[in-house]
């Protein structure tokens, strides 16, 4: 093959291949503004499906806990299914799971999320009740629905990690590489003896300090209804029925 051909071969190669990046790019239009409360808030919209996705993330995890009080994040997200001020216990899957959608939530080292995929004519009521435990969850929290959850994530502690063949490798992985008093040298799930010390009032204060607007993010992915997502999360999780709106960007 002369070298014309590898010249233009190669540049044929090369052209393809460009092609192919350019279309596998992920490119999601997306808008983002702060409410007076600082809330973060992004909105974005997707028409394949006639749903709605409602995501909360708290800047908190693991990491922010202490030792001695580890588990605190994680035995919190189980508190947040509880019910709070205006939403009954139960009420929460009613609104999701009854009507053909699903709720959860999931904790790291880092953040602790909450969503709900719903249809998108449930879009304020998902919205609302990520508003009404974000604002009034301590109005409904006692010791019996704490210990209710303790026992909760004691049991998956035991099946997930104490009971399992290898189960606590990443545990002891994580002592072994940071020294104690580093908040990444503990397991999410934290220890048995931490979960059991955990008082009605250490709880009530972790929510206090991380659970705050202004220290979460608010996401939701929706079609046409990404301007009615913007009203209703003025009007449910901003009393002030204002906003900052920040530049359009891409994510």
């Amino acid at each position: 093959m002369t070298s014309r051909r590898v010249a233009v071969l190669a540049c044929a190669v090369l052209v393809s291949a460009a092609a192919a990046q350019q279309s596998s790019s992920i490119n999601i239009p997306f808008e983002q503004y702060v409410l007076p409360n600082g809330l973060t808030v992004l909105l974005s919209q997707d028409h394949s499906t006639p749903t709605v996705a409602v995501n909360v993330w708290y800047h908190v995890g693991s990491k922010n806990e202490s030792p001695g009080r580890t588990g605190f994040a994680h035995l919190f997200e189980h508190v947040m299914f509880t019910g709070s001020g205006h939403v009954p216990y139960g009420l929460h899957d009613k609104l999701t799971e009854g009507v053909g959608g699903s709720n959860n939530g999931t904790t790291s080292n880092d953040r602790t999320t909450y969503y709900e995929t719903v249809p998108s004519n449930y879009l304020e009521s998902a919205l609302w009740l990520e508003a009404d435990r974000m604002g009034y969850l301590l109005d409904t929290l006692d010791i019996a629905k704490l210990n209710a959850q303790r026992d909760i994530v004691k049991n998956e502690r035991r099946q997930s990690y104490d009971n399992q063949p290898y189960g606590r490798a990443s545990e002891i992985l994580s002592a072994a590489t940071y020294p104690p008093s580093n908040p990444y040298s503990w397991d999410v799930i934290g220890s048995m003896d931490d979960l059991s010390a955990a008082s009605e009032a250490d709880v009530k204060s972790f929510f206090k300090l991380y659970y705050a607007p202004n220290n979460a993010f608010l996401s939701s992915e929706q079609g046409a209804r990404a301007r009615e997502a913007a009203g209703a999360a003025r009007a449910g999780v901003d009393p002030h029925g204002a906003r900052q709106w920040r530049r359009a960007g891409r994510l």
